[in-house]
Formats: structure tokens, C-alpha cells, sequence
């Protein structure tokens, strides 16, 4: 009988005769690679970076826009009710601060002279919608630039040196600074001079103007479009997550954490949103008077990140990288269009 102790002096048991046992299962071994933050220029041509869907872990090659996924990347789109879909894991944009924190301190502790900053150069024009609703837009047309604004680009998309911003500042404002080729970086305005931000994955509480690091900002209170809570509730918010960090972060970079602070809707957390298959969200962006390109993303998380991307690489870039591969979709539509104009 199974499970009944032998004496010394027994006979051993036939083995061959014993019913079969279940060999126990394989311990689960973690992938390389999971959760880790990859380099941002992943998402080009050739980048790859890895992928999560439920317990898979998968490699894909972003190799253009059109093959952005959006099923099961088995191919096998299984109709067993909710399930978590593709989704892409991107890098934390602070790092970017990180290393500029080093290079200042190099430098004695001193920030880098800034470059001069054209926001209508340097800035990608964009709308965001969910469904029919456009929730975000950045965009130039219609702004009226004042004498004494020049220098800022004009409009609600002006920029102003940190002192400047400053004085426009009210509690419960979100800021942003921006600088060539960086990312973004979104702080929340509490009073008294200071920000509560995301920063090298910690909430903390700075001086607007160590803040910035020398860079340039906005009161970015009039991109989303989402109703705003009170500016108390806003300042309670931001303070309130000061000193969280690492694992105790619910936001993959600093516009997700400010922009939950002043709104506080679920869908700027890490996995906010049940993500089921369909796409919801559009990134429409101007490429010209009368062009533009649509990009579809399963949640709002994941449009802020690409929307980011190209804020980092710049307007010259994003444009030359959809044109080509508009130009490339046209051509597979109309392979003989060219041989008949010849």
C-alpha cells in the first residue's frame, strides 16, 4: 500500500508494478529580460524590446507603424472573454534626467546652459481621442503671440524661463519643461515656489527652479481636456505621493503622475485599463496643412509614451519617419501607378 512505512526486514516493493505518479511541475523560471526598462530607441526601425501578454514573454521588431500589434502575437485570437492584450514595455524617461543630473554635477553642480527653444520647430502638433471624444491637443493654429511672448513660441504653448514661470504659477498648475531632444518633464505647482514631480522613479518635492534644471516650461493646465479637480484636491494628490518610489509607483513617467494628480483618472496608472483586444484610443498627428497620420493604442498609457517619443526625437524626425512610411504604403497600394506615369 502506498504511503505505509517499510521495516528494515520487508520485502521491497515491485516499482514496475506501482500505479504511476504525477512527476511534479517544473518551477516557474522568470524571464530575461521582464520588467526591465529598455533603451527608448527601441521603438525604431530594427529596436526590439520585450513584450508582455499574460504570462508570455515575446520578442517583436518594431519595424514600422502598420505592424503595430493588436491580438494575440501567436496569431491564435481566441475568443474566451476579457483578456489582457499586447501591450509594449517602455523605458522610464527619468533616466534621461538621471544623466543629466551626473553631467551637472561634473560640472560643479551647475545645470547646462540651456539652447534656444522654438516650440513650433521643435514640437510635434497632435490630437488624442478616445472613440469620438478628443481628450488631448497640442497644436499651433489660432495662437495669438503678444509682443512680450516672442520668445516663448506664442500662445497657451508659450515657454518662459523658470523665474518668469514663476510668477504665472498657481497651486494646483501642472508645468512642463521642455528642451531639445529630452523628454518632457510634467511637475504639479504646489505653492510656495516648489513642485511635487516624478523623478528617477521617486515622488519628490523640489524647487520649481531645480526643477526644471535650466530648462524652459509652460503651464500645461490646457492639453487634456478632462474635467480638473479642485486645485486643493490636486495639491492633496501630489503631496500626498511624495516619498513613494520603485515598486510603490503607479505612473511610468512624470506627465502620467502629474496629469492623475490634477485629474485623477485611473487610465494614467500602470495597467489602468483592461486591455481586450480593440483600440480605443487615436493619435492623430499633423504632418503638414493637410496630412496626417492616425495611430491606434489599446490603452492611454501607451499612447503617452509614443506621443512622448516624438516630443524627445523632435518634429523633423517624426515627420520623416511617417512620410517614409507613407510614401511606402502608397506604393504597395499602387504598384503600377509609377510604371503608367513612366
Amino acid at each position: 500500500m502506498l504511503g505505509a512505512e517499510l521495516s528494515p526486514g520487508s520485502p521491497q516493493p515491485d516499482l514496475e508494478s506501482l500505479p504511476p505518479r504525477i512527476a511534479p511541475a517544473p518551477a516557474l523560471v522568470a524571464q530575461p529580460g521582464w520588467r526591465e526598462a529598455q533603451p527608448a530607441a527601441g521603438l525604431r526601425a530594427g529596436g526590439r524590446r520585450p513584450v508582455g501578454m499574460g504570462n508570455q514573454v515575446e520578442k517583436l521588431t518594431h519595424l514600422n507603424y502598420k505592424e503595430v500589434p493588436t491580438a494575440d502575437p501567436t496569431g491564435m485570437d481566441r475568443d474566451e472573454g476579457p483578456r489582457i492584450g499586447v501591450s509594449y514595455i517602455f523605458s522610464s524617461d527619468d533616466d534621461e534626467l538621471e544623466q543629466q543630473d551626473s553631467a551637472a554635477q561634473d560640472m560643479g553642480g551647475e545645470h547646462p546652459v540651456p539652447q534656444p527653444y522654438d516650440p513650433q520647430v521643435q514640437e510635434v502638433e497632435c490630437s488624442v481621442y478616445y472613440r469620438d471624444e478628443c481628450i488631448y491637443q497640442k497644436s499651433f493654429a489660432g495662437d495669438d503671440t503678444t509682443p512680450d511672448e516672442r520668445d516663448g513660441g506664442g500662445g497657451q504653448l508659450s515657454t518662459y524661463t523658470p523665474e518668469n514661470l514663476l510668477n504665472r504659477c498657481k497651486p494646483g498648475d501642472l508645468v512642463e519643461f521642455v528642451c531639445q531632444a529630452q523628454y518632457p518633464h510634467w511637475a504639479v505647482y504646489v505653492g510656495d515656489f516648489q513642485v511635487v514631480h516624478l523623478q528617477r522613479l521617486e515622488v519628490v518635492n523640489s524647487f520649481l527652479t531645480d526643477a526644471s534644471q535650466g530648462r524652459r516650461g509652460r503651464i500645461a493646465n490646457y492639453l487634456y481636456r478632462y474635467k480638473p479637480l479642485s486645485p486643493a484636491m490636486v495639491v492633496r494628490n501630489a503631496l500626498e505621493q511624495v516619498g513613494c518610489k520603485d515598486r510603490e509607483l503607479s505612473w511610468r513617467n512624470s506627465e502620467c503622475f502629474a496629469a492623475w494628480c490634477r485629474y485623477g483618472k485611473r487610465e494614467f496608472k500602470i495597467g489602468g485599463e483592461l486591455r481586450i483586444g480593440k483600440q480605443p484610443y487615436r493619435l492623430r498627428i499633423r504632418l503638414g496643412d493637410k496630412r496626417s497620420h492616425t495611430l491606434e493604442f489599446q490603452s492611454l498609457e501607451d499612447l503617452i509614451m509614443e506621443k512622448r517619443r516624438n516630443d524627445q526625437i523632435g518634429r523633423a524626425a517624426v515627420i520623416q519617419e511617417l512620410s517614409s512610411h507613407l510614401q511606402a504604403a502608397e506604393e504597395e497600394e499602387d504598384p503600377g501607378a509609377q510604371t503608367a506615369a513612366e
